[in-house]
């Protein structure tokens, strides 16, 4: 599970935001997360409360947001929304998807104390 690592890897930017901003505890996390990230919501979810128990972030609440997948059609020459990365375009049918967000995971907020 894949998730663990990325629970560790946010940890990590906590820990080293922390020393550089000195705060010492977090509260709550913000997570962007894209449809077609690859990401198991409820599984980061378990993983984040087992990877933060006795750190800087033991009991903070996690805030998923789900961001849209998005992809540049180079049939119709539009931009789409999609929810997989080989979805077809929802405008003209057409396979040639260029995805152009809704991959990623990032850090959008922290609530420190």
């Amino acid at each position: 599970m894949h998730e663990m690592s990325l629970c560790e890897g946010v940890l990590q930017v906590i820990e080293d935001n922390a020393r550089q901003q000195n705060y010492a505890k977090v509260s709550a996390v913000w997570l962007e997360i894209g449809a077609l990230a690859g990401v198991e919501v409820e599984a980061m979810r378990f993983c984040f409360d087992a990877v933060t128990r006795g750190t800087i972030a033991d009991g903070a609440r996690l805030e998923i947001l789900d961001m849209p997948g998005t992809a540049w059609c180079m049939d119709c020459m539009k931009s789409v929304t999609v929810s997989a990365r080989y979805d077809l375009c929802p405008s003209c049918e057409g396979a040639r998807l260029h995805v152009t967000g809704g991959d990623e995971m990032r850090i959008k907020e922290l609530e420190v104390v």
